[in-house]
């Protein structure tokens, strides 16, 4: 076995372990969202949840420049993410030179970003769609299938992850999950602003310091964003390692 599919093995266990009764759906996609940089080597990936009016919401990305694309297209109603999640199957875009007519506003964006490719998986099982995994390479050049394919695993993995025991139950319970994953993605994202201004590093560096914080005292992520936000916690040490993994 090869040191890249040992490291597959090891991704899926360890996705597989999140998910237990009381699992953090937010820590689990962004973790995600690392794992599919390192696995598919693609420069950034932003996951997109639908919640409960069936619009889409950014809950995870592994860098700050793909969070704001996401919220980009969102905004403008218009890229792969939308495209994959109304149609419920991949949209490729090898290079994003060739997508000012598909995209006049995303492509742009996407290029002055530092992208220069984007593939949108689509988050579904068997006929529920609940969101997009974005997958963006600063080099031109479509996935290989080996790696479409494990893209799109840990997609599956993803929406399991979410829908978790809950698939075949009432569609509110379903419903009311996402936007708790919603809501804790806001405080999360003024916590990760309040630590970079307080810290004077970055907003994916303070999202490190966040989620490190969190892990070394065994306790939520959102509880630790809440708690800073709050003002009852004063965490100083930036992070010791690198913030998108």
């Amino acid at each position: 076995m090869t040191s890249s599919e040992v490291r597959v093995r090891e991704t899926f266990v360890e996705l597989a372990d999140t998910l237990v009764d009381d699992y953090d759906v937010i820590d689990f996609l962004d973790m995600l969202a690392g794992r599919v940089v390192e696995l598919l080597d693609v420069t950034a990936c932003g996951l997109l949840l639908a919640d409960h009016n069936d619009s889409l919401n950014m809950v995870a990305a592994s860098r700050e420049s793909a969070r704001v694309l996401e919220l980009f297209q969102l905004q403008r109603d218009e890229g792969p993410c939308l495209e994959c999640y109304r149609g419920g199957t991949s949209v490729r875009c090898p290079d994003l030179a060739d997508a000012d007519e598909r995209w006049p506003q995303f492509a742009p964006a996407a290029r002055d970003a530092g992208y220069a490719a984007v593939e949108a998986i689509p988050m579904r099982l068997r006929d529920t769609v609940v969101g997009a995994l974005n997958v963006f390479s600063s080099r031109p050049g479509a996935l290989s299938p080996e790696s479409a394919a494990l893209g799109q695993a840990l997609a599956d993995v993803a929406t399991i992850g979410i829908l978790h025991e809950r698939t075949i139950r009432h569609y509110e319970s379903v419903t009311g999950q996402l936007q708790t994953a919603l809501n804790s993605r806001i405080l999360i994202e003024q916590a990760k602003g309040v630590l970079a201004e307080r810290l004077n590093i970055s907003v994916d560096a303070a999202f490190g310091v966040l989620r490190n914080h969190a892990r070394s005292a065994n306790q939520r992520l959102h509880d630790v964003a809440q708690a800073v936000v709050d003002g009852r916690l004063h965490i100083t040490a930036p992070p010791s390692s690198d913030p998108t993994r």
